[in-house]
């Protein structure tokens, strides 16, 4: 029996620019879903809540090695890496600030770029530079991201093209007349419930049974699902559509997400270490969640937007894509905050990737700043976990802003 097998563990089941690439696109070759066999697909879904109630053990053990647990694919690194050379250190007071807080929460890898320097990089909790984390959901901005390669390919015609147009299989159901960007910026109008301390909330329950023969694992739950609103009129956070969205690329460039992300983000870019990207009961990459990065290729991918999505003078989203994905395009009910293309959005310009338990890209363009964390919190998330974070991270801002003084 393999340590797979022997391990009970659990998935998370957990574009403003339409345009198209003037080159004319051959059709999609079907991507093949990686193989998974029926002892792990019937494993998957039956436990498709368990790692939200993991023990702190588990968490500080598995977080670091999710490959171990569980069937994914690759995102290949590049030969030639994306310099990130030490700046000055960070100033954050002569009492470690830093440690003191990744102590106190849980954290196991914190990086602070400014400029495309390093200016501070800790680790803890058995992580190390040579190593890998979970994101969760952070994952579900670089699957963002990927649809916005797929528009620049041409492989998506349009942000407003309806989503059955690339999902045939949604026909029918609640999806009818939603946008790939109502899906986008979590505004379908379809009902979901995202609670993480429910074993039988949508988010945990959506890979317990096994789908028709030949319909997606993502696609098979969500069509079952009614309308509450009329899209894109209210915002309700759903992984299962940032689950849908990885359908919609793999489907529309005949591609995995880890293969196209290899391809156009991952090699090009100069990623310093291979990516690991968890797949469903299926074998279809999870777009909400689950991809293993290390803590300074997190930080490149904060680069990444920072340049705007130019890799070696070529642009691997559209021209305005990020200003589009990082701006509110959804009211979420909280002051100063919004919802983009699958970006948390500030008042002041910045934005963050962020997923429970603790991870978090974090990006100021105006101070050209990268905040990296990567956690093992006690819980999912609340506010008692998430008001110390923000606060250390007004901690760093303040610091910078202090040197440009």
């Amino acid at each position: 029996m393999t340590m797979r097998s022997r391990l009970w563990a659990g998935l998370l089941p957990a574009m403003l620019l339409a345009g198209c690439a003037s080159q004319s696109v051959p059709p999609p070759v079907a991507a093949q879903p990686t193989p998974v066999n029926a002892e792990e697909s019937a494993r998957l879904r039956q436990a498709g809540a368990e790692v939200l109630f993991w023990s702190q053990e588990q968490r500080d053990a598995n977080f670091p090695h999710m490959e171990r647990l569980f069937p994914g694919n690759i995102a290949r690194a590049g030969g030639k890496v994306y310099p990130l050379p030490a700046g000055a250190p960070l100033a954050l007071g002569a009492d470690d600030s830093a440690g003191r807080y990744m102590a106190a929460n849980n954290t196991a890898g914190l990086i602070v770029v400014q400029d495309g320097k390093v200016r501070l990089e800790r680790y803890a909790r058995d992580y190390a530079a040579s190593g890998r984390y979970t994101s969760f959901s952070v994952a579900k901005s670089l699957t963002s991201t990927l649809v916005g390669a797929a528009v620049q390919d041409g492989y998506i015609k349009s942000v407003d093209d309806p989503v059955t147009r690339y999902i045939p299989d949604l026909a029918g159901s609640a999806y009818d007349g939603v946008s790939v960007r109502q899906v986008l910026t979590m505004t379908s109008g379809v009902k979901w419930n995202e609670d993480y301390t429910d074993p039988n909330s949508d988010v945990a329950s959506m890979y317990r049974d096994a789908p028709p023969p030949g319909v997606d694992q993502t696609v098979a739950y969500l069509r079952t699902l009614p309308r509450e609103a009329a899209p894109g009129s209210k915002w309700v956070y759903k992984t299962g559509e940032t689950n849908l969205i990885g359908v919609l690329v793999s489907k529309a460039t005949g591609k995995s997400l880890a293969q196209y992300l290899t391809e156009k983000i991952w090699t090009p870019f100069g990623m310093e270490q291979d990516a690991f990207w968890m797949v469903d009961a299926g074998g279809q990459d999870i777009g909400g969640c689950c991809i293993s990065v290390s803590l300074r290729d997190y930080a490149r991918i904060g680069q990444l937007v920072l340049n705007d999505g130019v890799i070696g003078g070529r642009r691997v989203v559209p021209e305005g894509w990020f200003a589009a994905a990082t701006r509110k395009q959804a009211d979420i009910g909280a002051p100063d905050r919004g919802y983009g293309y699958q970006w948390w959005t500030n008042a002041d310009g910045s934005f963050q990737a962020q997923g429970i338990f603790g991870q978090l890209i974090f990006v100021d363009p105006a101070r050209k700043l990268v905040v990296v964390m990567s956690s093992a919190w006690p819980k999912a998330t609340g506010q008692d976990m998430s008001a110390p974070r923000a606060a250390f991270v007004r901690q760093i801002i303040a610091a910078v802003d202090a040197e440009a003084k």
